[in-house]
């Protein structure tokens, strides 16, 4: 198994594609796709485009969509919900469908869908991501972080990192085995600094500053835990989402 580390999507290299390939947005897309999944979501389906969202959405019943949308931080106007996982409650989520569109998470998402294996992964649920691909033994998988509007995020990449970290523990596997781009390296060690303290390294992101001024310090402290979900969203149709597990 090598693995990749990007980023952002647009970092992605245009003419391959990996056996598997996962998206990241730890703050917040994927930690809410996890969580949604985890309270009995249905499925959570992805969309950039917010018109085309709601085209989509308006198909399904209304008593088994939510429609959820974020951008800049902030929740769409119009919404049921924004991009937070402490709203994706059982009574909220059960039973329905997820229909989200985010600043930076869907955009990921959407870049690696034709991937023969699409998953969106968290640090809420790296055991699980890192469980199946130890099961399913890929021979490349991309890990792509969503960063911010196109730059580097320091939760995406230490999310990755802690992804690659434990399949090496786990695999008794060399860094050199493991790694197929410099990122990886990088990714790891960011994750060896700051493990037993993600929540600090998320006051120092950007985006953490910009939860924090956004009243969303609770969204920060759930986005920063490690292994609490065992949930996995796998693509089962281009932008469709479900739980693995």
């Amino acid at each position: 198994m090598k693995i990749f580390i990007y980023h952002t999507p647009e970092l992605t290299p245009i003419e391959e594609t990996p056996e598997c390939a996962i998206a990241v947005d730890v703050l917040r897309a994927t930690t809410t796709m996890a969580a949604v999944l985890a309270a009995g979501g249905e499925a959570v389906q992805v969309f950039s485009d917010l018109d085309k969202l709601m085209a989509v959405s308006q198909q399904w019943p209304a008593e088994k969509r939510l429609r959820a949308g974020e951008r800049g931080g902030q929740k769409l106007a119009g919404f049921d919900l924004g991009n937070s996982p402490l709203d994706c409650t059982a009574e909220v989520v059960q039973g329905k469908r997820l229909f989200i569109s985010t600043t930076n998470g869907t955009r990921a998402l959407q870049r690696i869908e034709k991937s023969p294996i699409v998953l969106a992964s968290a640090l809420v649920n790296r055991a699980a991501t890192v469980k199946f691909l130890l099961q399913k033994q890929p021979e490349t998988v991309w890990i792509v972080g969503s960063g911010w509007e196109g730059s580097f995020s320091l939760e995406d990449t230490v999310c990755a990192g802690a992804i690659a970290h434990s399949i090496c523990q786990q695999t008794n596997s060399s860094l050199e085995a493991i790694t197929g781009n410099d990122e990886v390296t990088s990714a790891i060690a960011l994750y060896s600094q700051w493990q037993d303290d993600l929540l600090g390294l998320f006051y120092q992101a950007s985006h953490g500053k910009r939860l924090v001024r956004l009243d969303g310090l609770e969204d920060l402290k759930y986005c920063s835990q490690t292994d609490i979900l065992d949930v996995l969203p796998i693509q089962h149709e281009p932008g469709v989402l479900k739980n693995h597990y």
